[in-house]
């Protein structure tokens, strides 16, 4: 059972068009609605970057855009929060990223991250954002809390919607008594398939079953065999030659192996976390819309949901590569 790995941390998505404004303040370095991000904060944030041993800390007025894009983005969401009812600062964020990075250790993203010249603080910051679109999109009406029933329902249609798939094994044996000998014991347990493979491994032999599509049989097997094996009830073992190949092929054939729910639990959770901030993305983009958004001049503008040179040069915003 296959799912999608969650990319919902990479928020350049988010690029909504601050409106203009004329607000100037020399001790202010962004307006965002009513609120100010100052031009201490925006100091001291650098400095905390720079300070920090875990973060490759950028120079002159680019990094200093990329904190100030940072500190605007992170007023813009608790804002939103504010205008849809949502809490600003949704708890279980570490819980969260672990679901969201669906198995890479939440270390590799706060490195990779530092990386970048982001602190772990910026990191998190990303996974409250979508805490906050989720919740949006949940208090809009565009999307439903995860339950256990609804989980287990998309656990259940995902079955239903896969392709016909069986566990195909094959063991590359020099002669027909070897391969009756082998056939033999993986009848008598299946479970020893690793084991009995394992001294042909030098041959066209696979060291473990895998789970094969029927209808991309002919992409592993020779037609005629891929035919056969189509046809194969599961359980079954049985030892066929195989032209361009020596001796005898023993294959197996056996259900398709399917993980069980609580296996696949977090992976269901947080898909339907990337599909509410999906929804919620969208409406935090009409929000933002609204918003006047000034940046000093003397740092550039609000362009494209980042600070960036008054010239154009877009801050790039932190993301995740598949």
């Amino acid at each position: 059972m296959r799912t999608r790995r969650p990319a919902v941390l990479a928020l350049a998505l988010l690029a909504a068009v601050g409106l203009a404004g004329c607000r100037t303040s020399p001790n202010v370095a962004a307006y965002v609605g009513d609120e100010t991000v100052t031009v201490d904060e925006l100091d001291r944030a650098v400095q905390a970057h720079r300070e920090d041993p875990d973060v490759t800390a950028g120079e002159g007025s680019d990094y200093r855009r990329t904190i100030l894009t940072e500190l605007v983005r992170s007023e813009v969401f608790s804002s939103a929060a504010e205008h849809f009812g949502v809490p600003r600062d949704p708890g279980g964020l570490e819980d969260l990223l672990t679901r969201l990075l669906g198995g890479t250790p939440p270390e590799e993203y706060f490195a990779q991250a530092g990386a970048q010249g982001y602190s772990r603080e910026d990191a998190l910051e990303r996974v409250r954002q979508v805490a906050v679109l989720q919740a949006i999109a949940v208090a809009e009406g565009e999307a439903e809390e995860p339950t256990e029933n609804s989980l287990r329902a998309t656990y259940q249609q995902r079955l239903a919607e896969q392709p016909a798939q069986l566990d195909l094994g094959y063991v590359n044996v020099p002669d027909q008594e070897t391969a009756d000998a082998v056939v033999a014991a993986l009848q008598a347990d299946p479970a020893s398939y690793a084991a009995v493979a394992q001294p042909y491994l030098d041959q066209a032999t696979l060291p473990q079953p895998k789970t094969v599509a029927v209808e991309e049989l002919t992409s592993e097997l020779p037609p005629d065999l891929a035919a056969r094996v189509a046809t194969t009830p599961p359980g079954t073992v049985f030892a066929t030659p195989v032209e361009q190949l020596p001796g005898v092929l023993v294959v197996v054939v056996a259900p398709a192996t399917v993980p069980p729910f609580e296996e696949v639990r977090a992976q269901l959770e947080a898909a339907a976390t990337n599909a509410a901030a999906d929804a919620g993305a969208a409406l935090l983009a009409e929000y933002e819309a609204t918003l006047d958004i000034d940046v000093n001049p003397r740092y550039g503008s609000f362009d494209e949901g980042g600070v960036v040179r008054s010239e154009g040069g877009v801050v790039q915003l932190l993301g995740t590569e598949d």
